[in-house]
């Protein structure tokens, strides 16, 4: 078992979910691996579903659009990320919300707030996620938001393996 760091909180009181992750990877491996596209979509869904990016701007004011691809190939739903902030290797923020497949935003939304840390060659991935509406919250927590993106998460980790290989 890993001694690896991995801590998932729910603040309904805050409308927050609150995740600390950390992987045995160097901090600009582990960047690259939340920023660029090519990456994105080998982890950015829980098994068996994939990530297709249609398009992603990795740049304040920028947007990824993607969808959520089944097993059978066939895309079930869109999401956008709206890019707000990015200090380099350290900090970027995003919009998040669901889509159709025209990028009409079906809200409220959250903003996801991600922060990167090294020490000793260990990346420290803290994610916060703030909800607009405590029902919106309730109802990815419900939909099996925890066991989803701990299962993504845990798909990232194997990619970053792979990437440390060659």
């Amino acid at each position: 078992m890993s001694s690896l760091l991995f801590d998932f909180i729910v603040d309904k009181t805050a409308k927050t979910v609150f995740i600390t992750r950390e992987f045995d990877a160097e901090l600009p491996l582990v960047w690259d691996a939340f920023t660029k596209q090519e990456l994105l979509d080998q982890w950015w869904a829980p098994k068996p579903f994939t990530s297709k990016t249609i398009s992603m701007e990795f740049k304040v004011g920028g947007r990824r659009f993607y969808a959520m691809v089944g097993a059978d190939g066939v895309e079930l739903g869109w999401q956008i990320h709206d890019y707000t902030s990015i200090s380099p290797k350290t900090n970027f923020k995003f919009f998040n919300a669901f889509a159709d497949k025209d990028q009409n935003l079906h809200l409220p939304g959250s903003n996801w707030d991600f922060s990167f840390s090294e020490f000793e060659g260990i990346t420290k991935v803290n994610i916060t996620i703030y909800n607009e509406s405590l029902e919106r919250m309730v109802k990815m927590i419900e939909m099996g938001f925890k066991e989803g993106f701990t299962m993504t998460l845990n798909e990232l980790e194997n990619v970053l393996n792979n990437q440390k290989k060659h």
